[in-house]
């Protein structure tokens, strides 16, 4: 017989005998009471065997993970006092959690680790740098049964050593508590010291909580110096979308806030992104219009169009809406605007190189890193000698690119690919994975292909850039796939492969503040960075990059900001939308299919085509659908994919139902206007009531109403 498998029995059989002997019933402080006057007798009589025998059955409690510790730890501190009581518990609930810990580790690790061992990559490597404060954690603020911790320990790499003299010294000051509230407890009468002892129960936790995070904090801040007073509570570094309205909320409280931007107000959304590529993509979808005009009943039409009039237009936009996000605004608003470069010089005060050449340092109580992302550009052989255009710089362009070759499938790609193509350029566009959009589900990428494919967008997945050579005068992008390779000639080559957090060169390396492997700073669920006053929001702290979830995350940093230590928020990112505006628009909220496989959630699905929706076969749009994910057998909504025209508008109607707990039979009966793109979604609804029609009541309807007819 192995090892292990006799320890299995050992415990199996001691647990069994545990229930079965009826000792249970003896863990209970009734029990204690009926019995009292006997066990008291016999402590009195042997004092030594009896704190030996409790020792024992204390620890074997623990051991084997039965319930009953905590009423334990009261009947020792009426049975022996607060001192005797301590010292006999501490180590008892010591030792005993240690066995729980070998034997999950014996028993457990090895093939938990085989099992799931890329999962828990991340847990093991905090445990291996920080297991002893993670352990003292949860030891001080017993959040979780400390049988659990015993037993979840076990499978991560902490030492034996470490574990026991961790648990010894977190678990005290609670044992102290307990014990103490049960030397009161074996007075079996309402005292002033028994409800402060179980006051002390309730508060200690969050007690200890504050306690841990002051200690942790000051640790964190000994190297550096406290001003005496602040000149502001709070500093803002850049004024994208996450700073700008971090900035507003700041000011909105009365808070003295300066936000400082290097570039210009607004950022990449107003300046390089949402708005300039929305406005060229409303006129390429006007002239993909025009283009169709047979479809609309139209014998002909047509556009004479220069591209440099259509840049003018986008920056006509921009102009537009500068002022909402302009200096004159926000200090209006009670903002102090600075134009400069900052650097964090400790935590809580920023140094900013003004346009002027001034330096100004500024002492704040708290910091907010909103510093938004640029583009991310590989390092393929070639490709920067050509100086390849980015989503910040296409818009510097006044000339039509002929031959256009954008790398990446994401969401800007797939945005500007088809934006250009219907403009006129011949467009070829690369992804090395198997698919475009690869965050949404196969159909809704298969879906979108199709389109670009009839709209003549060369979509080569599968290919990865190899490298980009210039032979008399032509630019080349050779590329590979299946091992052979290809060349593919272009006028201009666009980098959409996602976005790079801006988080060097602002004093986060002296600070020694961490990065997460995705480059981003690294946050706790405040939004705090290392340092408790220190927090990030938008693009720099992740795990979205949508300037809808860079606003959210802002509401959330600068309140936290303002008003910690006396109340505090946690992000929340339990409905978070996106949209991706090509033709079909593709909105998502909630799991797809592919997510829900991945995190083994169950769900039933529910798809209603757009080509049966009137308002888009009256709009030439009858194309795409509309997919809900749903718990099983309930109306409880886990996830919708939209792909079809103004899918983005109509997400929200899902949004605001995963928002608030609203099911797909509230839809239902919601009445929406014919004919309108929103009937889409009651029609969805519609469809999963179908599919959860109660057949056996209908069977009877059909009766009665046949009998009526007799």
């Amino acid at each position: 017989m192995s090892k292990k498998l006799l320890l299995i029995l050992i415990v199996a059989g001691a647990a069994a005998a545990f229930f079965a002997l009826g000792l249970h019933s003896y863990l209970s402080v009734d029990a204690f009471k009926a019995h009292r006057a006997t066990i008291e007798s016999v402590v009195h009589d042997r004092p030594v065997i009896a704190a030996a025998v409790f020792f024992l059955a204390y620890v074997a409690v623990t051991g084997l993970s039965l319930p009953g510790a905590t009423v334990m730890t009261l009947i020792g501190g009426a049975l022996f006092g607060l001192g005797w009581g301590t010292l006999i518990v501490s180590f008892a609930s010591s030792i005993g959690a240690t066995l729980a810990f070998l034997a999950s580790r014996f028993l457990l690790r090895d093939w938990v680790q085989a099992h799931f061992g890329d999962k828990l990559e991340a847990i093991n490597a905090g445990v291996a740098k920080d297991g002893a404060f993670y352990l003292f954690a949860l030891r001080l603020v017993p959040v979780f049964p400390f049988f659990a911790i015993n037993l979840a320990m076990g499978l991560t790499p902490i030492r034996t050593r470490t574990f026991y003299w961790v648990s010894q010294v977190g678990m005290l000051a609670g044992t102290v508590v307990y014990v103490y509230a049960g030397t009161q407890l074996g007075q079996f009468e309402i005292t002033w010291q028994l409800g402060l002892a179980l006051a002390l129960l309730g508060v200690f936790p969050l007690a200890a909580k504050r306690v841990l995070e002051a200690v942790k904090a000051r640790k964190v801040y000994a190297p550096w110096t406290r001003p005496r007073r602040f000149d502001r509570n709070v500093v803002v570094i850049g004024a994208g979308s996450a700073g700008l309205v971090s900035a507003y909320i700041a000011a909105a409280v009365k808070a003295k806030v300066t936000l400082i931007e290097e570039d210009r107000m607004g950022g990449d959304c107003l300046n390089t992104g949402c708005v300039p590529s929305k406005a060229l993509i409303r006129s390429a979808a006007l002239l993909w219009q025009i283009n169709r005009s047979t479809d609309f009943g139209l014998r002909a039409a047509r556009a004479d169009f220069d591209f440099a009039d259509l840049m003018a237009r986008v920056r006509r936009v921009i102009t537009t809406i500068e002022p909402h996000d302009s200096i004159e605004r926000y200090t209006a608003l009670g903002v102090e605007c600075l134009k400069g470069r900052a650097c964090i010089t400790s935590p809580w005060s920023v140094d900013v190189a003004l346009e002027s050449g001034a330096t100004r340092t500024l002492t704040t109580r708290s910091i907010v890193i909103a510093a938004g992302a640029r583009p991310a550009v590989p390092p393929i052989p070639g490709l920067q000698e050509i100086q390849p255009l980015t989503s910040d710089t296409v818009w510097n362009l006044r000339a039509l690119p002929g031959r256009l070759v954008v790398l990446g499938g994401g969401p800007i790609g797939c945005e500007l690919a088809q934006c250009f193509a219907r403009l006129g350029s011949s467009v070829t566009q690369i992804e090395m994975l198997p698919r475009i959009l690869m965050r949404e589900d196969p159909d809704v990428s298969a879906l979108v292909t199709q389109r670009f494919e009839t709209e003549g967008i060369a979509v080569l997945t599968g290919h990865k850039a190899v490298s980009v050579v210039v032979e008399h005068g032509e630019k080349t992008l050779v590329v590979e796939h299946d091992g052979a390779q290809k060349r593919i000639a272009f006028d201009e080559i666009l980098c959409a492969l996602g976005r790079v957090p801006n988080t060097r060169g602002y004093g986060l390396e002296a600070l020694g503040v961490p990065l997460t492997p995705a480059r981003t700073i690294e946050t706790d669920e405040y939004l705090r960075t290392k340092f408790p006053n220190i927090y990030a929001c938008g693009d720099v702290a992740g795990p979205f990059q949508f300037t809808h979830t860079a606003s959210h995350q802002a509401w959330y940093a600068t309140v936290n900001a303002l008003f910690s230590p006396w109340r505090r928020f946690k992000a929340d990112y339990r409905v978070i939308p996106w949209a991706t505006f090509t033709d079909p628009e593709v909105a998502h909220v909630g799991l797809n299919e592919t997510e829900a496989d991945e995190k083994k959630v169950a769900y039933e699905v529910t798809r209603y085509g757009l080509d049966e929706l009137d308002r888009a076969i009256t709009d030439e749009h009858a194309y795409g659908f509309v997919k809900v994910l749903t718990a099983p057998g309930k109306d409880r909504i886990l996830g919708v994919t939209i792909a079809g025209a103004h899918a983005g508008e109509l997400i929200a109607e899902f949004v605001l139902a995963m928002r608030h707990g609203i099911g797909l039979n509230k839809i239902l009966g919601t009445i929406h206007i014919y004919p309108t793109h929103a009937e889409a979604n009651k029609y969805a609804a519609g469809a999963w009531k179908r599919n959860h029609a109660p057949q056996g009541v209908l069977t009877w309807v059909e009766r009665y109403h046949a009998w009526m007819r007799s």
